[in-house]
């Protein structure tokens, strides 16, 4: 549009050349088609509106915003009207403790007092996106600068209110969940209202204070060594066990000598092996060499 008014500007000036006395008005009519043209080309070029991809445009004509929405292309508009746009991409607003993540420099976690009262960060992500067609109704209740209108004052404080119902540890381990899916709800709901579309919220960090951090270890600790001790202990009860049989193996293989045997139950198989393998796996030993010869003595005898 201001190639069009300079191109009136000159238009002008070769009129008030043609008028003029000489040398003046010998350049009057060049003056003139040179603002004509100049005048066309900015004519044409206001009227030519490329919208990129991944972008709307939202038209304002003499303050008035227009509710028809242009999405990406070459569009032909009226020259007078203004397109302000709108990105419609996924975007990400960070909040972090981090001074190298986030919009805004240094630490800007979200701090919040939990239901015991204890200071927790949370470093959190919003991923979202502009509705293509509340566009126009974005730009006349909100305006361009809705990051800081709505999604960081929005998010920050879904995050305080809901945290409060939660004790410190809670949100660190097993209520963390049920608190994302919360905010989440609380943040979509709001988004919606002003022409926001959430696609996800990421809980990335929660810092607890330093005492919370070192009770928590100790916890851990304790439920590892306990874990320790009843496995030694269980080690211990089936040591025990195995020696128990052992000895009762034992005890057996000495009563059954003892009592003597039949020439006919010694020649069992099944017995003698039995015999065998208590005196190698329990004993350590096999029988002495006139064992066997015994027993069938005394048997025959």
């Amino acid at each position: 549009m201001l190639i069009a008014i300079l191109g009136i500007i000159i238009l002008i000036v070769g009129i008030v050349l043609k008028r003029s006395p000489e040398p003046g008005s010998h350049y009057a009519n060049i003056v003139r088609v040179a603002g004509v043209i100049i005048t066309i080309l900015g004519l044409l070029s206001s009227s030519v509106k490329i919208i990129d991809p991944g972008k709307v445009g939202v038209q304002v004509l003499f303050g008035q915003v227009q509710d028809q929405v242009l999405e990406s292309g070459l569009h032909f508009i009226d020259p007078v009207v203004d397109v302000t746009t709108f990105s419609i991409q996924t975007e990400n607003y960070t909040m972090s403790a981090k001074t190298s993540e986030g919009q805004v420099q240094g630490d800007d976690a979200i701090k919040v007092l939990s239901s015991d009262g204890l200071e927790v960060a949370i470093d959190l992500s919003v991923l979202y996106r502009v509705k293509a067609n509340r566009a126009p109704f974005i730009l006349q209740n909100i305006g361009a600068d809705y990051e800081d209108k709505i999604v960081r004052p929005v998010t920050r404080t879904a995050v305080r209110d809901n945290a409060v119902n939660y004790q410190a540890v809670d949100l660190y381990s097993s209520k963390r969940e049920e608190f994302q899916f919360k905010i989440n709800k609380t943040i979509t709901d709001n988004f919606s209202k002003n022409g926001l579309e959430v696609q996800q919220i990421l809980v990335r960090n929660i810092t607890l204070p330093e005492s919370v951090r070192q009770s928590i270890e100790s916890k851990i600790q304790a439920e590892q060594d306990a874990q320790k001790m009843q496995f030694v202990l269980q080690k211990e009860r089936q040591e025990a066990d195995r020696k128990r049989v052992e000895a009762q193996g034992i005890a057996d293989y000495q009563r059954i000598i003892s009592l003597g045997l039949t020439q006919q139950q010694w020649q069992s198989g099944d017995l003698r092996r039995f015999i065998r393998w208590m005196d190698i796996d329990h004993c350590g030993n096999r029988p002495a060499s006139g064992a066997e010869g015994s027993i069938r003595t005394s048997n025959t005898g």
